[in-house]
Protein backbone atom coordinates (compact mmCIF):
# COMPACT_ATOMS: atom_id res chain seq x y z
CA UNK A 1 0.00 0.00 0.00
CA UNK A 2 1.43 3.36 -1.05
CA UNK A 3 1.20 6.04 1.65
CA UNK A 4 -0.93 9.02 0.64
CA UNK A 5 2.01 11.44 0.67
CA UNK A 6 3.92 9.28 -1.85
CA UNK A 7 1.08 8.40 -4.26
CA UNK A 8 1.78 11.46 -6.36
CA UNK A 9 5.57 11.34 -6.18
CA UNK A 10 6.63 11.93 -9.79
CA UNK A 11 9.76 9.77 -9.52
CA UNK A 12 7.83 6.76 -8.23
CA UNK A 13 5.23 7.27 -10.96
CA UNK A 14 7.96 7.52 -13.64
CA UNK A 15 9.75 4.38 -12.41
CA UNK A 16 6.49 2.43 -12.39
CA UNK A 17 6.99 -1.29 -11.80
CA UNK A 18 10.77 -0.87 -11.48
CA UNK A 19 10.09 0.45 -7.96
CA UNK A 20 9.82 -2.75 -5.92
CA UNK A 21 9.77 -1.08 -2.50
CA UNK A 22 10.21 2.42 -1.21
CA UNK A 23 10.29 4.51 1.92
CA UNK A 24 10.49 8.15 2.83
CA UNK A 25 12.66 8.84 5.85
CA UNK A 26 13.80 12.28 6.92
CA UNK A 27 12.54 13.78 3.68
CA UNK A 28 14.66 11.53 1.47
CA UNK A 29 13.03 8.97 -0.76
CA UNK A 30 14.61 5.50 -0.96
CA UNK A 31 13.55 3.21 -3.81
CA UNK A 32 14.49 -0.45 -4.21
CA UNK A 33 15.12 -1.34 -7.86
CA UNK A 34 15.75 -4.85 -9.26
CA UNK A 35 19.47 -5.09 -10.04
CA UNK A 36 18.61 -5.95 -13.66
CA UNK A 37 16.92 -2.54 -14.06
CA UNK A 38 19.54 -0.29 -12.47
CA UNK A 39 20.92 1.25 -15.68
CA UNK A 40 17.43 1.89 -17.06
CA UNK A 41 16.28 3.43 -13.77
CA UNK A 42 19.38 5.64 -13.52
CA UNK A 43 19.01 6.76 -17.14
CA UNK A 44 15.38 7.71 -16.51
CA UNK A 45 16.23 9.58 -13.32
CA UNK A 46 19.07 11.45 -15.01
CA UNK A 47 16.59 12.56 -17.69
CA UNK A 48 14.33 13.70 -14.84
CA UNK A 49 17.07 16.06 -13.57
CA UNK A 50 19.22 13.96 -11.25
CA UNK A 51 22.41 15.23 -12.83
CA UNK A 52 24.86 14.14 -10.14
CA UNK A 53 25.70 10.85 -8.47
CA UNK A 54 27.06 11.89 -5.10
CA UNK A 55 27.98 8.40 -3.84
CA UNK A 56 27.71 4.68 -4.45
CA UNK A 57 28.29 2.32 -1.58
CA UNK A 58 27.42 -1.18 -0.43
CA UNK A 59 26.33 -3.07 2.66
CA UNK A 60 27.07 -6.71 3.47
CA UNK A 61 24.15 -8.35 5.30
CA UNK A 62 25.93 -11.73 5.71
CA UNK A 63 24.59 -14.36 6.48
CA UNK A 64 21.29 -13.04 5.06
CA UNK A 65 20.61 -13.66 1.36
CA UNK A 66 20.56 -11.61 -0.80
CA UNK A 67 23.79 -10.76 0.89
CA UNK A 68 24.57 -7.30 -0.46
CA UNK A 69 22.84 -4.02 -1.12
CA UNK A 70 24.36 -1.53 -3.54
CA UNK A 71 23.20 2.00 -2.71
CA UNK A 72 23.21 4.93 -5.14
CA UNK A 73 22.88 8.48 -3.80
CA UNK A 74 21.51 10.79 -6.49
CA UNK A 75 21.39 14.55 -6.38
CA UNK A 76 19.36 16.94 -8.47
CA UNK A 77 21.19 20.22 -8.82
CA UNK A 78 18.99 22.90 -10.37
CA UNK A 79 20.54 24.38 -13.51
CA UNK A 80 19.29 27.83 -12.51
CA UNK A 81 17.50 29.50 -9.61
CA UNK A 82 14.21 29.29 -11.52
CA UNK A 83 14.31 25.51 -11.99
CA UNK A 84 13.36 24.22 -8.54
CA UNK A 85 15.33 23.18 -5.53
CA UNK A 86 17.97 20.65 -4.71
CA UNK A 87 16.59 17.14 -4.37
CA UNK A 88 18.13 13.90 -3.18
CA UNK A 89 17.09 10.34 -3.95
CA UNK A 90 18.49 7.00 -2.88
CA UNK A 91 18.29 3.84 -5.00
CA UNK A 92 19.05 0.43 -3.55
CA UNK A 93 19.61 -2.89 -5.31
CA UNK A 94 19.83 -6.26 -3.63
CA UNK A 95 22.67 -8.44 -4.91
CA UNK A 96 23.10 -12.13 -4.21
CA UNK A 97 26.26 -13.38 -2.53
CA UNK A 98 26.30 -16.34 -4.92
CA UNK A 99 26.30 -14.12 -8.01
CA UNK A 100 27.64 -10.81 -6.70
CA UNK A 101 27.33 -8.71 -9.84
CA UNK A 102 25.35 -5.78 -11.11
CA UNK A 103 25.55 -3.57 -14.20
CA UNK A 104 27.80 -0.52 -14.02
CA UNK A 105 26.14 2.90 -14.18
CA UNK A 106 29.29 4.61 -15.51
CA UNK A 107 27.51 4.93 -18.86
CA UNK A 108 24.98 7.19 -17.11
CA UNK A 109 27.28 9.04 -14.71
CA UNK A 110 31.03 8.85 -15.32
CA UNK A 111 31.45 9.83 -11.67
CA UNK A 112 30.34 6.34 -10.60
CA UNK A 113 33.66 4.92 -11.85
CA UNK A 114 35.76 5.16 -8.70
CA UNK A 115 32.83 4.36 -6.38
CA UNK A 116 32.19 1.11 -8.24
CA UNK A 117 35.89 0.24 -8.20
CA UNK A 118 35.98 0.81 -4.44
CA UNK A 119 32.96 -1.49 -3.94
CA UNK A 120 34.56 -4.11 -6.17
CA UNK A 121 37.82 -3.89 -4.24
CA UNK A 122 36.39 -3.92 -0.72
CA UNK A 123 33.25 -6.07 -1.15
CA UNK A 124 34.02 -8.15 -4.26
CA UNK A 125 30.87 -7.11 -6.16
CA UNK A 126 31.44 -7.24 -9.93
CA UNK A 127 30.19 -4.33 -12.08
CA UNK A 128 29.44 -5.56 -15.59
CA UNK A 129 30.53 -3.24 -18.43
CA UNK A 130 32.73 -1.15 -16.14
CA UNK A 131 35.54 0.48 -18.17
CA UNK A 132 38.35 -0.37 -15.71
CA UNK A 133 37.24 -2.69 -12.91
CA UNK A 134 40.56 -2.98 -11.07
CA UNK A 135 41.52 -2.57 -7.43
CA UNK A 136 41.65 1.01 -6.26
CA UNK A 137 42.55 0.75 -2.55
CA UNK A 138 44.15 -2.61 -1.87
CA UNK A 139 47.36 -3.84 -3.56
CA UNK A 140 46.83 -5.93 -6.71
CA UNK A 141 48.12 -9.06 -4.97
CA UNK A 142 45.74 -8.69 -1.99
CA UNK A 143 43.53 -11.72 -1.42
CA UNK A 144 39.91 -11.25 -0.44
CA UNK A 145 37.69 -8.26 0.18
CA UNK A 146 38.18 -6.62 3.59
CA UNK A 147 34.68 -5.15 4.07
CA UNK A 148 32.94 -8.50 3.71
CA UNK A 149 31.61 -9.64 7.06
CA UNK A 150 33.22 -13.04 6.65
CA UNK A 151 36.69 -11.53 6.11
CA UNK A 152 38.99 -12.52 9.01
CA UNK A 153 38.96 -9.85 11.72
CA UNK A 154 42.75 -9.72 11.84
CA UNK A 155 43.02 -10.01 8.07
CA UNK A 156 44.92 -12.61 6.18
CA UNK A 157 48.56 -13.20 7.02
CA UNK A 158 50.25 -10.37 5.18
CA UNK A 159 53.92 -9.78 4.49
CA UNK A 160 54.76 -6.09 4.22
CA UNK A 161 58.08 -7.01 2.64
CA UNK A 162 56.19 -7.14 -0.65
CA UNK A 163 55.75 -3.36 -0.43
CA UNK A 164 59.38 -2.73 -1.43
Amino acid sequence: MVPEDLKENPHLVALGTMAEEFSDAFGELTIYIPRTDIVEACTLLKQRGFNRISAVTAVDWFPVEPRFEVIYHLHRLPVSSTHGAHERLRLKCRVSGENAEIDSVTSVWAGANWYEREIFDLFGIQFRNHPDLTRIMMPDYWEGHPLRKDFPIHGHKYDYAQEQ
